[in-house]
């Protein structure tokens, strides 16, 4: 593809994240979404210098109450009524896959903007009924086939790859450390949209970091003799948030920076270790853009679990039993700040925006951004700064 016609991300946005009954529990998901994407639409137009012709709002959403998140947060946003919009459920994988169909349609020849993303609101997710009864989820997978809750298949996969208790603490400690510092910083600052007058995540906290050897094992199994490794310290918290961009053909950003989508890649895993799809992802993806890990300057995983996260990252070699490269997540993940499910995935894009565009890396630097999928995927995306 012609490198002008590239889609690119010319403004990234998201809310502060906030644990599941707090600070954010009374504000419904397209109330979360529609300041960020009024916010993406009038951050794109002071870069480009012209009005905005949105031609669709898609947004990633897993558990929310229906009825297209995409139109109607587009609706709450006080966009046109002409504005479409669509929902879209890949469950963790849900916001960077709705970026990732933005750009598609962008390179299929359609260059008006786009703006694309997720929201999870998990305080107002409605009760959902099956047979009568109250569950907690949908299947990932059919009758026959593996389909293990999330927490069961990371400590599967710190069982498969020798991930001890400590290695997993120490990685959530890092988690936090690094998003407290960012904090401390106001490198998170130029990215959040005030909702409700919520303005920082609730996430990162010095205490996590001094009481993780204090939690209990979540998934021990006594019985069978095993003790368990994966507890609520090395584990993400569910959360309230919502992420968005706004992406344009390289043809008519007219000079604003920022980022183009180089390549994506979706690929399915075994549905019995879910959260080993990323390493399938990211080596294809390395292979379809033709480039290697070494001229990654920045790294943005989904950080559902420690053993999860820490599996992949050994995968790829950019982790082991003494450290973990210092371009993943330079800022915290999802163990520190929480996980909105949704939008985790473009809260990863959004990320990536501010450590590379806006902290002016050079043009041509490039990003990766990818996440574990439950019933057994992975994605994964590249993107390249732009000036």
């Amino acid at each position: 593809m012609a490198e002008n016609l590239l889609p690119v991300i010319i403004a990234a946005r998201r809310t502060a994240i906030a644990v599941r009954g707090g600070r954010l529990s009374q504000v419904g998901a397209e109330h979360l979404a529609g300041p960020i994407v009024r916010r993406c639409v009038a951050d794109a137009e002071q870069a480009t210098g012209q009005r905005a012709e949105v031609a669709d709002v898609i947004l990633g959403n897993c558990m929310g109450p229906g009825g297209n998140i995409g139109r109607i947060s587009a609706l709450a946003a006080g966009l046109h009524a002409t504005v479409p919009g669509m929902g879209l459920d890949r469950q963790c994988g849900s916001g960077l896959s709705a970026i990732i169909t933005a750009g598609e349609a962008i390179g299929a020849g359609d260059h008006r903007m786009r703006i694309a993303g997720g929201v999870e609101s998990a305080s107002t997710a409605p009760v959902r009924l099956a047979e009568g009864s109250p569950y907690a989820r949908a299947p990932f997978a059919p009758a026959g086939f593996p389909d293990p809750e999330m927490g069961s298949a990371a400590e599967a996969l710190a069982g498969k790859f020798d991930i001890s208790r400590v290695a997993q603490d120490d990685y959530a400690s890092r988690s936090h450390r690094r998003a407290l510092i960012a904090q401390q910083r106001g490198i998170f600052d130029d990215e959040i949209v005030s909702v409700e007058g919520v303005l920082h995540d609730d996430g990162p906290r010095q205490t996590t970091t001094r009481l993780l050897s204090r939690f209990m094992p979540l998934f021990a199994e006594p019985d069978n003799g095993t003790e368990g490794t994966v507890t609520a310290g090395n584990s993400c918290r569910i959360c309230d948030g919502a992420a968005a961009v706004a992406m344009i053909s390289g043809s008519s950003r007219r000079d604003a920076p920022g980022l183009a989508l180089r390549a994506s890649v979706t690929i399915g895993c075994d549905p019995a270790l879910p959260g080993i799809g990323p390493v399938d992802a990211v080596r294809s993806i390395l292979r379809k853009a033709d480039v290697s890990m070494s001229k990654i300057a920045a790294v943005e995983i989904v950080e559902a679990f420690s053993a999860q996260t820490l599996a992949v990252l050994r995968s790829l070699d950019l982790a082991d039993d003494h450290r973990v490269d210092p371009r993943v997540c330079a800022d915290g993940g999802a163990l520190a700040l929480g996980h909105p499910w949704g939008a985790s995935g473009a809260i990863s894009v959004v990320r990536l925006f501010s450590r590379l565009v806006r902290q002016d890396a050079p043009a041509g630097t490039l990003g990766l951004a990818t996440a574990a999928i439950g019933g057994g995927m992975g994605v994964a995306a590249i993107f390249e700064v732009v000036r």
